[in-house]
């Protein structure tokens, strides 16, 4: 990806990050802690730079800003991909199997349809 949004074919999320906090896209990442993000996030999600969110000197998190209207197929696949290993780890973690998520979503789509309406 380059800077300011466009995506470069190939590229990966963390190669972005990468290189926009290692400077090889001659610009700068502002640094900030996640009390200093948490607390001036509305400006700081108006600023053009990539941030880097630390917790105890340690990297939370990059925010990223994004100007498109929408992500190229290429990133929402590597995020959709990002996400859902996430999510499998913490399963696996609680011991949470397959089938009693699925259990738990189809009781809960029966107490929606008896609850009366859609959004």
């Amino acid at each position: 990806m380059e800077h300011g949004g466009d995506a470069q074919r190939g590229e990966s999320v963390s190669d972005f990050a990468t290189a926009c906090y290692n400077g090889h896209q001659g610009d700068h990442m502002r640094i900030s802690s996640v009390r200093d993000f948490r607390d001036r996030a509305t400006t700081l999600f108006r600023s053009d730079d990539p941030i880097l969110v630390t917790r105890r000197g340690k990297v939370a998190g990059v925010f990223l800003p994004w100007r498109e209207a929408t992500l190229p197929v290429d990133f929402k696949r590597e995020l959709f991909a990002m996400l859902t290993a996430e999510i499998a780890r913490g399963l696996k973690k609680k011991r949470v199997s397959e089938k009693s998520v699925l259990q738990d979503f189809e009781r809960w789509r029966k107490g929606k349809r008896g609850s009366g309406g859609r959004r």
